[in-house]
């Protein structure tokens, strides 16, 4: 096996970190620079018109508080393995965000967690970050459902026949998995993996339920209130039901992190395009959704990127 000398590994950790940061910021910038449905002028008007530093401080609030539970639902996670502190967990996500940016569906967010822990914990590491981030896509469902059903209900965006297809194929694909839970593939079947996750804790996984639940109630509402700043004058379950079915339609979707707010974009001009919205707003609120939850919490990481240190224990 070739030996690579120590400066030179030093050389190329360096060389990786620059990378990922560097193709981080180049993304963020590229987005927001070249994205021609975004109209600045108008932003400025309208942020002079209802600016409020009680309205700014809340809003940033919420990003914090959405990161937060994120941070609090890896330590909790991480139990599984040894105990960390918050400011560990903190480093760990934001670094492993920044990791994730620009991979498809942020695949590289499991990588970036896997290299704070010795390589014997890798398999766990991405086990437990496929939990954590699983149950925010379960809630993502079950909320995004019953608001796209509300909303179905009031504007008839999809026909009664589909519904009932969607539902039905649903249902068919729940049959199957549970069916087929048994078959192995490389070693890994659907039983297995209930029996892992078994294996978790019932305080563990209730605590991940609590604050997955918490932290989609911050973001969805974070996306309320900034419609509000807007201008946007509907009422709240019709507001709330477009948000859920948004989220929920997009995150279908495989996407980068750094398109998310393009992704969503697209899709929620189409169903608040439907409530009489101005293109816009919508994709102003996007990707101020994107700005606050995603680039910044990219810059903090980018920090602990830079100053990440590689494990010596095998």
């Amino acid at each position: 096996m070739i030996s690579i000398p120590h400066k030179a590994k030093q050389f190329l950790v360096l060389l990786v970190k620059l990378l990922i940061v560097g193709g981080a910021f180049y993304f963020i910038y590229d987005q927001l620079a070249h994205n021609d449905k975004l109209d600045w002028q108008k932003f400025i008007t309208l942020f002079r018109k209802n600016q409020s530093v009680s309205g700014i401080a809340f809003i940033l609030l919420l990003s914090v508080l959405n990161r937060y539970f994120e941070i609090l639902k890896w330590q909790n996670l991480a139990k599984v393995i040894h105990e960390i502190s918050a400011l560990q967990a903190t480093k760990e996500v934001l670094a492993a965000l920044t990791a994730g940016i620009f991979t498809p569906n942020g695949v590289g967010e499991y990588a970036g967690k896997a290299l704070f822990y010795p390589k014997s914990e890798a398999k766990r590491v991405v086990f437990l970050n496929l939990i954590c981030n699983g149950i925010q896509m379960i809630l993502t469902v079950i909320f995004g459902i019953f608001g796209l059903l509300y909303f179905n209900a009031k504007y008839n965006v999809i026909t009664t026949q589909a519904v009932a297809f969607l539902f039905g194929g649903f249902i068919v694909l729940i049959v199957i998995l549970f069916s087929l839970k048994k078959i192995k593939i490389k070693g890994y079947s659907i039983e297995k993996l209930l029996h892992k996750i078994n294996e978790i804790s019932k305080e563990i996984h209730q605590k991940n339920i609590f604050l997955g639940i918490c932290r989609y109630l911050v973001f969805s509402h974070q996306y309320y209130f900034l419609f509000l700043a807007f201008d946007v004058d509907l009422p709240y379950l019709t507001l709330m039901a477009a948000i859920t079915s948004v989220y929920f339609l997009a995150s279908s979707l495989p996407t980068f992190q750094f398109l998310d707010f393009a992704v969503k974009g697209s899709v929620a001009i189409y169903f608040f395009g439907v409530l009489g919205v101005n293109e816009w707003i919508v994709v102003f609120v996007t990707t101020l959704m994107w700005f606050l939850n995603v680039v910044l919490p990219v810059i903090l990481g980018s920090y602990y990127v830079l100053n990440f240190k590689t494990k010596t224990v095998k």
